[in-house]
């Protein structure tokens, strides 16, 4: 009798067996390649990945388990953004994240076969990615930056916090930044309305950076506006330390800009970006095509000052500007 149980303990367990790896196999992994325009070590890359990643695990997608994650990382280097998109590519991923406009360029040079969904790209049509943000047409979809006009009040904010303000310059790299004109435009138009000069700042290399931030500081009256540009980003350590040690007053496009000691942010909320990013790739995972997926623009933005930086620089801010600030760090 013990035996006759055992024999059917052992058939119902090899009955089982097939079912279990079956439903397991029937999970097919998904893969997805990510290409980042920070670098893997820069304090910004894992508030980024992790925000993405969590959006994707409360939609289904769990890393080890029905969703494989491949990353590349080419910081602020267009050159580098290439061979980093053409290593995703030959993995065969079912969709690949870009983040910023050359990390997308690069990509969409080397496959016209995977979807690809971009996060912060400054203007997906003038840069011919999509062909309309309604209908983006291809391959392509995703987030974009898409707020130019936040230039003017970039410079409105600075004239606000520094009255004294009679110049200011735009700095930007021509390369990373082709979008440049498209927040000229704002930028000058508000400048020249408060009676301000505007100086157009292009600068290829660290050295030039230098160059321009110390010529302003040379002249009294002078400030300084960083345009969302990923060069200036990978570069945004010295950019502050520059601005401080000249005591420039100086407006950034992003928070953490502030939280490394500049003075004051007014941009859009990068982490509602990549959460919102995860919600495009599990429709494409889905089956939905990228061409069905309008492009998206900016929905939260945040100002962000930093009243150490303010007191150093001399500078008293003024209650109407606290008053409209969503974050004060002391």
């Amino acid at each position: 009798m013990s035996n006759r149980r055992e024999f059917i303990t052992l058939l119902g367990g090899a009955a089982a067996w097939p079912l279990a790896a079956r439903a397991q196999q029937a999970e097919r992994v998904r893969r997805i390649g990510v290409l980042m325009g920070l670098a893997q070590n820069d304090p910004e890359s894992q508030p980024r990945i992790s925000a993405f990643e969590q959006a994707l695990e409360e939609r289904g997608w769990m890393k080890g388990r029905n969703v494989q994650l491949d990353y590349r990382w080419a910081p602020g280097n267009a050159e580098r953004m290439r061979p980093s998109a053409k290593e995703l590519i030959e993995l065969s991923p079912d969709v690949i994240v870009t983040h910023t406009t050359p990390a997308t360029v690069a990509a969409q040079n080397e496959t016209q076969t995977i979807p690809i969904v971009f996060v912060q790209v400054s203007d997906p049509v003038a840069s011919g990615l999509v062909a309309s943000l309604a209908r983006p047409g291809g391959m392509l979809t995703g987030f974009a930056n898409y707020e130019f006009p936040l230039a003017g009040k970039w410079v409105e904010m600075l004239k606000e916090v520094a009255p004294a303000t009679v110049r200011i310059a735009l700095v930007y790299n021509p390369q990373t930044a082709p979008f440049a004109e498209n927040y000229r435009a704002p930028f000058e138009a508000a400048a020249r309305s408060l009676s301000i000069e505007p100086i157009a700042g292009p600068t290829r290399d660290e050295s030039e950076i230098e160059t321009v931030i110390a010529a302003l500081g040379r002249e009294p009256g002078s400030g300084l506006i960083v345009m969302p540009d990923l060069f200036m980003v990978v570069h945004r350590k010295p950019i502050i330390a520059l601005a401080d040690h000249y005591r420039l007053p100086a407006v950034y496009p992003f928070r953490y800009w502030v939280v490394d000691g500049g003075l004051l942010s007014y941009g859009i909320d990068v982490l509602d970006l990549f959460r919102r990013t995860a919600s495009y790739v599990d429709r494409i995972l889905r089956g939905a095509k990228a061409s069905d997926l309008p492009v998206q623009e900016p929905s939260k933005f945040e100002m962000v000052i930093n009243l150490k930086t303010a007191k150093a620089l001399g500078l008293e801010v003024p209650p109407t500007l606290l008053a409209r600030v969503d974050e004060v760090i002391e």
